[in-house]
C-alpha cells in the first residue's frame, strides 16, 4: 500500500434536482444545469494548476459532467460504480412532500442512532454504500504511482467516504458537510491514515 497520496475529494456541481430539492440517488443519471456547469468551469479555472495523476468518478453523468474540463486537458480518468451515490430507492426523483420528508428525516436519524443495516424501500443501507467504497478505495490506494488524485462523487456517498478515510464511525456521517461542487483535500500520513487539510471548500465558486 501506498505511504504517500493526496486526495481531493469533490461533489458534483448542481442539477435541476438538487435546485428543487429532489432526491436523484443512484437511479436518476441527471446532468448538471447550467449554473452546475458554470461551478464546474470556475473549480477547473481555480484547480487547472494541480497536477493529478488520475482522477475517478461514479457512472453518473452529473460527475462525469463535472470533470470533464479536467479530462479533456489530458488528464487519465477512471469510472468507478462504487463510487455512485447510495440508492434512494422509492425516493428517487420524486417531488419533495410532507410525508417523504418525514421518511426522509426518519431514516436520517436512524443512520444516527446507528441503526446502518436500514435502508429506504427498495434502496441501499449506508453499510452496502460504505462496502462497496472500500472496494474502490483498496483499488486507488493499490496505485502507488498515483500521489495526486480528484475524486468526484456525490452527497451521502461523500459523508460515508470520509468516514471511511478518516476511521470515523459510519453513524456520524452526517457531520460532514457539503454542498454542489464543495471540495475537501486529504492527505495520507506517515501513520497510515488520512486527515484533512480543507474541509466542504467553495473558495473557487465565488
Amino acid at each position: 500500500m501506498t505511504t504517500k497520496k493526496t486526495i481531493y475529494l469533490i461533489r458534483h456541481g448542481e442539477t435541476d434536482y438538487n435546485k428543487n430539492g429532489i432526491i436523484q440517488g443512484s437511479g436518476v443519471n441527471s446532468d448538471l444545469n447550467e449554473n452546475g456547469h458554470l461551478q464546474a468551469r470556475l473549480f477547473y479555472m481555480a484547480y487547472k494548476h494541480i497536477p493529478f495523476n488520475k482522477i475517478y468518478v461514479s457512472e453518473l453523468n452529473r460527475t462525469q459532467q463535472s470533470i470533464d474540463l479536467f479530462i479533456r486537458n489530458g488528464i487519465p480518468h477512471e469510472i468507478m460504480p462504487e463510487l455512485n451515490e447510495i440508492n434512494w430507492g422509492i425516493m428517487e426523483g420524486v417531488m419533495p412532500n410532507r410525508i417523504n420528508q418525514m421518511l426522509y428525516n426518519q431514516m436520517v436519524e436512524d443512520w444516527k442512532s446507528g441503526y446502518l443495516e436500514k435502508a429506504i424501500e427498495k434502496g441501499e443501507s449506508p453499510l452496502q454504500l460504505i462496502n462497496r467504497q472500500k472496494t474502490a478505495l483498496q483499488k486507488i490506494m493499490q496505485k502507488n504511482e498515483e500521489e495526486l488524485i480528484l475524486i468526484c462523487m456525490h452527497g451521502r456517498a461523500i459523508r460515508s467516504f470520509l468516514c471511511l478515510l478518516l476511521d470515523v464511525p459510519l453513524k456520524q456521517m452526517e457531520d460532514f458537510r457539503h454542498s454542489n461542487l464543495c471540495l475537501y483535500v486529504l492527505n495520507y500520513t506517515p501513520e497510515g491514515k488520512f486527515e484533512i487539510s480543507l474541509e466542504n471548500s467553495t473558495d473557487h465558486l465565488w
